[in-house]
């Protein structure tokens, strides 16, 4: 799905931070930021990065989540970057030989948004690309969140894993309310419909259509109920009846060029 809205107001409410421990790759920084975007988390914590920072392919990977990229704060250490808050989750696919709970994302967006209801730090720690996070910066995490993947190829790319959980924490924090509804059209009334079925039906008379009359009723019904199904909005009856009448139109022309 591709768009975004400049003339909505981006606004920094309180939400999770993302955590990147040692990430490797400038690309995979900036998706990581546009998956924040997408869902309304904006506080993005660098740990060491690889090639340093700022970083031209973050930027560019990050697809103008640019308040997200300029705000990206950058520590030495996982120490430091932790430091201010008093939640911290660690994302893992692998089972760890410790003694941690270990929940899926939806539960860990209920816990996120009690402890950031109550003016609570709350981190979401990832690793690096190949190896993920050391048993080290897992202990001093508060639990594991990991996804219910396949065992055989349960490995998710950075962006990938902050996706879910950024969905989660805004389904949980915000609802399930989507930007925008379909749109349905102007109802199309009773009589509009039987008048579409009634032209059509004198159309395929002409046509030749019915072949036996005593089958005529029981094929109108059939012909009526396929067209109920399908809820036309006013403007597509009268799309309907256009089509129609355009085939009357052309099959009267040919009749005439036969004479």
């Amino acid at each position: 799905m591709a768009g975004t809205n400049r003339t909505k107001k981006i606004n920094l409410l309180p939400s999770p931070v993302i955590i990147l421990c040692e990430p490797q790759l400038g690309q995979n920084i900036g998706t990581a930021a546009r998956a924040m975007a997408n869902f309304g988390l904006w506080d993005l914590r660098l740990v060491n990065p690889r090639d340093g920072w700022p970083s031209k392919e973050a930027a560019s990977a990050a697809a103008k989540a640019d308040h997200i990229i300029e705000r990206v704060k950058i520590f030495a250490t996982l120490k430091e970057a932790v430091a201010d808050l008093s939640l911290i989750y660690a994302t893992t696919a692998r089972k760890r030989d410790m003694y941690k709970p270990v929940i899926g994302p939806e539960k860990a967006a209920e816990e996120m948004v009690m402890s950031i209801n109550k003016k609570q730090g709350v981190g979401i720690l990832f690793g690096r690309e190949r190896w993920g996070l050391k048993n080290e910066e897992i202990a001093i995490c508060d639990a594991i969140i990991t996804l219910p993947v396949e065992e055989a190829f349960a490995s998710l790319n950075i962006a990938q894993a902050v996706l879910i959980l950024a969905y989660e924490w805004r389904r949980k924090n915000m609802g399930s309310k989507l930007p925008f509804s379909e749109n349905i059209g102007e109802p199309v009334s009773k009589g509009e419909m039987i008048a579409l079925f009634e032209h059509l039906e004198s159309s395929l008379q002409r046509a030749g259509f019915f072949i036996t009359e005593e089958k005529r009723p029981s094929m109108v019904n059939n012909i009526r109920a396929m067209l109920t199904k399908a809820r036309f909005n006013k403007q597509e009856a009268q799309t309907f009846r256009g089509i129609i009448a355009s085939l009357d139109g052309y099959h009267e022309r040919n009749r005439k060029k036969k004479k």
